[in-house]
């Protein structure tokens, strides 16, 4: 009896982590019914990464309606896993850029005030460890928002409370802490951080992600502005330098204010992932390993899913195949980490509509043939 591990990512808009690694396993069961199959759905910090957390610990996901980037009540989740303890949130949910239409995006105005909402419900849980994934946010306010939400406020040189969004920071003179929430201090913060911007200039929050939110060159100009008086005003007052930090410009500043006031350790999305599904230890004592993911190409090898995946499996000897609805040409070069193999789970020609709604069913038909070619393998070896 084999032992084999199934850790892919969603196969978005076709199928959840989930449900993927459980149509791998009817695949790979067709051929080898006795075999140890274990499930362990991946994400990579981004859209997923609650789902899969929560279906990976035996956790459950809690809605509440919190305010959206504009200030609109909006319905979102968080998870908390199965240890009772750890909360994760997508501040997507509350204040990402799926939550606007075109034409309403403006990161002069846009707020992260629902995030701060959806850690306070996360605090009301009992959650004592938060994990927080920062990408595909509307809002370019440095995090203020979320913090108003946990009780922090704002106000400009004559003592007046500032107004929502990014441009307002331009008037920031000081932020009174005295009433954030007080189990923060008693709270671990892990935010899923994919991108090393800085917080300002040519390369930070405003210049490289300003312009997909909405943001004029003029706004751009203006925003920068406003999150180098932030953190200014940060660094002058509580003697923390946020400007130059990696990752700080990430989700309009949100880094900053994360590593500023919730001290939050800021690491790659897959990394935390590993860490919670306990991705090593179940590997360990496998023969093989499969993941997947919607598409895979040359960008994987900057912490994909499948890469890491990998990654954990190199050094314990496993090999990894990596399944994908489309796999590209470039994908090539992943052979050179730690890829044994790629292939596309695409049954001929066929249009994205019906690979998509076919995806579970295509996913299961890929794996029992690989179980076939491993059961070939096996066949050969015995003959030696």
């Amino acid at each position: 009896m084999r032992k084999i591990v199934f850790a892919p990512d969603s196969f978005k808009e076709s199928m959840t982590a989930k449900v993927a690694a459980e149509a791998m396993i009817r695949g790979w069961k067709r051929v080898f019914p006795d075999d140890d199959c274990i499930a362990v759905p991946m994400a990579d910090g981004g859209e997923g990464t609650v789902q899969s957390l929560v279906d990976a610990t035996g956790g459950r996901l809690l809605q509440h309606t919190v305010q959206g980037p504009l200030g609109d009540p909006v319905v979102a989740h968080f998870g908390l896993l199965g240890d009772g303890e750890t909360a994760v949130i997508e501040m997507a949910q509350a204040s990402g850029l799926e939550r606007l239409s075109p034409e309403r995006r403006n990161p002069m105005i846009t707020s992260t005030y629902g995030t701060g909402e959806l850690i306070n419900k996360a605090l009301d849980a009992g959650a004592k460890r938060i994990l927080i994934g920062i990408g595909g946010s509307a809002t370019n306010d440095g995090g203020a928002g979320m913090l108003r939400a946990l009780g922090a406020v704002f106000t400009d040189k004559d003592g007046k409370v500032l107004s929502d969004g990014g441009a307002a920071l331009a008037q920031l003179a000081r932020i009174d802490i005295s009433g954030l929430d007080a189990r923060i201090a008693a709270t671990e913060f892990v935010t899923a951080c994919d991108v090393d911007n800085p917080l300002t200039g040519p390369t930070g929050a405003s210049a490289i992600f300003g312009p997909q939110k909405g943001a004029t060159e003029e706004m751009v100009a203006l925003l920068d502005a406003a999150l180098a008086n932030y953190a200014a005003v940060i660094q002058r007052d509580f003697g923390r330098a946020v400007n130059e930090v990696p990752g700080a410009g990430a989700a309009g500043g949100l880094g900053a204010g994360l590593l500023a006031f919730l001290d939050a350790e800021l690491k790659r999305g897959v990394e935390i992932v590993i860490e919670q599904t306990k991705l090593k230890e179940k590997m360990s004592g496998a023969d093989l390993v499969l993941t997947g993911e919607g598409g895979i190409d040359a960008q994987t090898r900057f912490g994909k899913t499948p890469y890491g995946v990998a990654k954990t499996a190199e050094p314990l000897g496993i090999p990894v195949i990596a399944l994908a609805g489309l796999v590209k040409e470039d994908s090539m070069c992943l052979y050179e980490h730690g890829f044994a193999a790629l292939f596309s789970i695409v049954q001929g020609a066929t249009s994205l509509e019906d690979a998509l709604r076919r995806g579970e069913e295509n996913l299961a038909f890929t794996t029992e043939n690989l179980a076939r070619l491993f059961a070939i393998k096996n066949t050969l070896s015995e003959r030696k």
